[in-house]
Order: structure tokens, then C-alpha cells, then sequence
């Protein structure tokens, strides 16, 4: 269990700690000097049934609050500490609402200095501390009065912190996740990276991502709670002994040591706000901010979705644009401080970390993001309200939710949904899946009824006119469950509808009976020569043969150079024989077999590549798919 303390500046954090553990937290030689944590002081405890508390110790003085809210992410319970000669204090006030805003389970108050005051005054500030909470989450936490100097009241404290509930374990069975705040060379050891394991587990010769230098390190050796151990989880401060190909100035703070390599970080999100209580001011559209996750700090933007503009202790909808980009997960919670970084305004939990490019407030958009507000700690609610917003994309919703390959697979079997190329893949709901396919075989019909001279449409501009934006491989599947069905047809790669024919009409037929049989010969027939012969005029000649084509009774080897189907059939018999004697075809040996000259030869040879009945590895053509042009 990790437990941070928090309060003003001077209030006895750190003296508090060391009392209760045996460990000064100050650590830096400035703040040995200066008498405040300046960073984060870190120290243990361990409890009589051998259980080890984790203590952050953060800074109390508003100059070094971006300290404080790299240490305040990931604790299970937090101590605010306030002197009670001093009392309430403006850091105070401003750790309160941050420790509020980040939905840290519980805290403890202690009121340290009790030795300096009167019972009275303790008694006095107790109420002032019940009024203080009254409006928070922490209404009717303890309170505890304690001297680190003489001593009172602090094995009273160790036994209320020995009584804390376990933490929730719900996050030891997500991918492991890490925020370095800390880097160091241990001589004998080499580079050691510690911070607080925000999920999963690690073990001693596990692989992990580091995000700053985007590659794969190994975990030479662990300790967890400030002890050697074979592994860490969940909760604990961690000590990560690494080796790779990296050095100490390799890593920053702010880094990421995760179980699997990450996608693209994102650079806005999708959020919900909840606005400080004591906010003075409404949020605005587009205003500047500073933004705080984990042990990383970045400017942005915030664009408020729904509602405009947001009062003190509202909940909104909202983007965060940020100037540079972060590592996030669904259910992070971010603080949202002002352009000059002296205000706490708001915390962000996040919704989604690839929102849309654009259509971001339509009625239903903004019902789809409260449910998902209201869902958020579900992983099967969320995923149901997901895939009937749109199509989810496997790998992408197990990343943000950060979901092991057996939680995805419970999350599957609970779920009705379709599942679409394997685990690289996309999720549908049934009623998505079959609206796909309404919408490919209305599309058919409506070209039947625009275009009935043709016989069908070519799989891919189906595709591009029907579902243009759906996953191609999703798109193919439903085509192809379509035509294995029978309800959509496939002639000579042309889809069509069962009830969909073209045919010619009595006079096209007549001028057809004239022209098959100068498309016979074995140099076929150009458009221009037939209609001279048949005395037509070319364009309906051309027309004729086109729609010919489209029947399977003709093929354009060229443009307007058309063989019929029969003859080409016979054409595409004297290329598997000259395959069987030699392997291959070349152009020579197809003009000696038909007697053709050797541009026809080449001109009917590269059809056959097009068509893959051939295929070309320089001059030699070999058969890919000899069933082509059979009977």
C-alpha cells in the first residue's frame, strides 16, 4: 500500500514520517538546507502482521506543487497533515482539492505541533477540519492529533494505518504500468529507475517498454517497498534495476516502463472535468492550461464539449489538446491548473484517447460520451457502448483499457459481438453487422436500377461506395458472407444481385448472332473493322460488344480489341499445353502455336497476366490459376 502525505509548507510532513519510520524523507542536500521537501521523499514502514507501508512524502510549498502532483498519482490512502498551531493554511486548501479531484480512495488528517497548543485549540480546529470536508469526498474521515516531537499520539496513528483497508486490487490484473520519477547509476547494478506502479506486475527478467527511448529493456533485479524481491505489483514504490542498450541521460522523468509496446501517444483526449469546488471562475472554451499525469507535466488546451462553460464543482464533457502528447489510458485521471500554474481549475478523467477529427458534439455523440462517463470502471459496459457507437478495434480498446489477451477473451464471451480478423482485428454488434449488410445489398439494388445495361459491381467499388468507412477487411468479410449465402452474386468478378440480369434485346441479339462470328477468328476483331463489316456505326458496335462483355460472351483483350469468350477459352487451352511441354509461355512460342504476329501474342499474353490466369517473371509467363477460361 502506498500512502502520500499532503499540506502546507512547514506543517511537519517529513518530520511526521521520519518519527513513524526511522527514515528522514528529505533526501537532497537543499532541502536539508532550506528545512522543506523540495521533491519527493520516500520511506517504509513495516506493520506487525509483515505487511510494508509505502510513504510519499510530497512537497507542501505552492513553488514546488508539480512535485507534489507527480507524487500524489497511484497512492491508496493519503495523510493531510496541518500544524496545529498553524491550522488551516492555503496549501492546505489547494493539496485537499487536488487529493478530491484525483478520487484518492481515503485520507487520514493528522494534526501535527499538538504538543505547541492548548486542547482547546485542537478541539477548535477539529470542527473547522469536519466544516473543510463537509463538501469533499473525505467527509467524516479521522482525525488524529499527534507531537512528532514528544512522541503522543503516534502509536495511535501506526495502529489506524495498520488497520487500513487493502488497497483494490482490480488494477494488479491490468498490464503493468510504471511512471519513472526517478533515475540513478548504482555502481555494480547500473541504471535504476523507480516510481509507483500504477498496474500489473513485474518479475525479475521480464521485458519491458521504455517510452522515452522507444525500445525493449530487461529487468535485471526489483525492489518493492524497499526491499530485494523477485517481483513488484500493483500499489508498491518499485526500484527497477534495467539493462539495455540505453544510458542514465536515456531516461527522463515523466518516462514509461510498460508491458507492451504502445501505440502512438495521444495528443488530445477526450475527457470527463470535474471543476475545484472552490473555483472562482467558470471554465472557458479554449483556454490555456497546464496539465498534470502522473510524473509528467504539459501545456494544452481545453475545449469545453458539453456543457459551455463550467462552475465550481460542476461535472462537462471536454477535449484536452495538449502542445506535445502523453502516454494515457481510459480512467486516468489528469489535474488541469491555469496558464500561470497558481490555480487548480479542474481534474480530467479521460474518456477516450483517439477522439474524432470531427462531428464532436452532435446530440449523439455527447449521449455516447455520458454513457461512457457513466460506465467508465465497467470494461464489458464500456465495450457495449463502444461497438454500438462504431466499429472497436481489438488491439486499440484492449491498449486503452489496458486489458490482458485472457481478460479480452472473458470480455468476448460475455459479449454478442462479431469479431473480424483475428486479434489484430474489429468488433461489431450483430445489429451493426447485419445493418452492413443492408446497406451493400440496397446499394446493389440501386445500381441495378441506375446502371441495368451493367452486370454488376467490382468487389472494391462496392466497398468504396457502400461502407467507405469501414475496415476494408470488415467490409470483405460481410461481402463475402453475402455471396457464400447466395444472396449476393459473383459472375466473373462482377457482384450483382440473384435477380439482376443483363441481356440484349431482339435487335441487339440479331446484331450480336452477326458479330460473334467475326469475333471468332484468330486475330479477334477491332471495333472499327466489325462495324465496317456489319455496316454499323461504330458506337453502337462498341456498345454492342461492351455489353457483351458484361455478359461473358466477349473479352477486350486491348481496348476495343475483342475476342469471344469461346475463342479465348481455346486460346487459354494452347497456353496451359505449351506450359505442360515447357513450363512456360513466351510470346514467340504463342505466335508460332496460333500463328499470330508477336504484338497480338504479347498483347493477348499480358490479358491473361491482368485476368491472373498468367503471371510474368520477365519475358516467361507461368500459370497462376489454371482453372481460369475453362468450360
Amino acid at each position: 500500500m502506498i500512502i502520500g502525505t499532503a499540506g502546507h509548507v512547514d506543517h511537519g510532513k517529513t518530520s511526521l514520517i521520519a518519527r513513524l519510520t526511522g527514515t528522514d524523507a528529505d533526501r537532497l542536500p537543499e532541502e536539508k538546507r532550506r528545512g522543506m521537501t523540495i521533491d519527493l521523499g520516500y520511506a517504509y514502514l513495516t506493520l506487525p502482521d509483515g505487511r510494508r507501508l509505502g510513504f510519499i512524502d510530497v512537497p507542501g510549498h505552492e513553488h514546488f506543487l508539480s512535485n507534489m502532483l507527480a507524487g500524489v498519482g497511484g497512492i491508496d490512502h493519503a495523510l493531510l497533515v496541518i500544524a496545529a498551531d498553524d491550522g488551516i493554511m492555503p496549501q492546505t486548501l489547494e493539496h485537499l482539492a487536488i487529493l478530491h479531484l484525483l478520487d484518492i480512495p481515503a485520507v487520514s488528517i493528522v494534526l501535527t505541533k499538538c504538543d505547541l497548543v492548548a486542547p482547546e485549540r485542537i478541539e477548535a480546529l477539529a470542527g473547522d477540519i469536519a466544516a473543510l470536508l463537509a463538501p469533499t469526498r473525505f467527509a467524516g474521515s479521522p482525525v488524529l492529533a499527534v507531537s512528532s516531537k514528544s512522541g503522543a499520539g503516534l502509536d495511535a496513528l501506526a495502529s489506524h494505518l495498520g488497520q487500513l483497508a487493502a488497497p483494490r486490487s482490480g488494477a494488479r490484473a491490468r498490464r503493468f504500468r510504471l511512471a519513472i520519477d526517478r533515475r540513478f547509476s548504482v555502481r555494480g547494478a547500473g541504471l535504476v529507475v523507480t516510481g509507483t506502479a500504477l498496474a500489473g506486475q513485474v518479475r525479475v527478467g521480464d521485458t519491458l517498454w521504455l517510452t522515452g527511448v522507444g525500445k525493449p529493456v530487461r529487468v535485471r533485479g526489483i525492489h518493492a517497498q524497499n526491499q530485494a524481491a523477485e517481483q513488484g505489483e500493483a500499489h508498491q514504490r518499485l526500484a527497477l534495476n534495467l539493462s539495455g542498450d540505453l544510458a542514465l541521460d536515456d531516461v527522463a522523468r515523466g518516462d514509461w516502463l510498460l508491458a507492451h509496446a504502445p501505440p502512438e501517444p495521444s495528443s488530445r483526449v477526450t475527457v470527463q472535468l470535474q471543476a475545484d469546488l472552490a473555483l472562482t471562475r467558470p471554465l472557458a472554451h479554449w483556454q490555456a492550461v497546464h496539465l498534470h499525469h502522473a510524473a509528467s507535466h504539459i501545456t494544452g488546451r481545453l475545449a469545453l464539449l458539453e456543457p459551455q462553460r463550467l462552475d465550481a464543482g460542476q461535472y462537462g464533457l471536454a477535449e484536452l489538446v495538449f502542445d506535445g502528447a502523453l502516454y494515457l489510458a481510459d480512467n486516468d485521471r489528469l489535474i488541469v491548473r491555469d496558464a500561470s500554474a497558481q490555480t487548480t481549475l479542474a481534474s480530467a478523467r479521460v474518456l477516450e484517447i483517439t477522439p474524432p477529427a470531427r462531428a464532436k458534439r452532435t446530440p449523439a455523440r455527447l449521449a455516447y460520451l455520458a454513457e461512457l462517463a457513466r460506465v467508465a470502471a465497467d470494461d464489458r459496459a464500456v465495450l457495449g457502448a463502444a461497438s454500438r457507437w462504431q466499429p472497436v478495434s481489438l488491439p486499440a480498446f484492449a491498449w486503452a483499457r489496458q486489458l490482458e489477451d485472457d481478460q479480452v477473451d472473458e470480455l468476448l464471451e460475455a459479449n454478442p459481438l462479431k469479431r473480424v480478423g483475428g486479434n489484430e482485428g474489429w468488433l461489431y454488434t450483430p445489429a451493426r453487422w447485419d445493418g452492413m449488410q443492408a446497406t451493400l445489398l440496397a446499394t446493389l439494388a440501386e445500381r441495378h436500377a441506375s446502371h441495368p445495361e451493367e452486370i454488376g459491381v467490382a468487389r472494391s467499388a462496392l466497398r468504396r461506395i457502400a461502407l467507405p468507412k469501414e475496415p476494408a477487411t470488415a467490409a470483405d468479410l460481410a461481402i463475402g458472407e453475402l455471396i457464400d449465402s447466395g444472396r449476393v452474386l459473383n459472375t466473373r468478378g462482377w457482384l450483382h444481385l440473384p435477380e439482376h440480369r443483363v441481356s440484349f434485346n431482339a435487335e441487339e441479339e440479331a446484331l450480336w448472332s452477326r458479330a460473334a462470328v467475326l469475333l471468332q477468328r484468330d486475330e479477334g476483331g477491332w471495333v472499327r473493322d466489325v462495324a465496317r463489316e456489319l455496316d454499323e456505326d461504330e458506337s453502337v458496335v462498341r456498345a454492342l460488344l461492351k455489353k457483351a462483355a458484361r455478359q461473358g460472351l466477349a473479352v477486350a483483350v486491348v481496348s476495343d480489341r475483342y475476342y469471344a469468350q469461346d475463342r479465348i477459352r481455346q486460346i487459354a487451352a494452347t497456353v496451359r499445353r505449351l506450359v505442360g511441354e515447357h513450363g512456360f509461355v513466351e510470346a514467340s512460342g504463342m505466335r508460332d502455336a496460333l500463328g499470330l504476329g508477336r504484338k497480338l501474342a504479347i498483347q493477348i499474353l499480358e490479358f491473361f497476366d491482368r485476368s491472373g490466369f498468367t503471371r510474368r517473371l520477365g519475358n516467361r509467363h507461368w500459370l497462376r490459376d489454371a482453372t481460369l477460361f475453362e468450360e
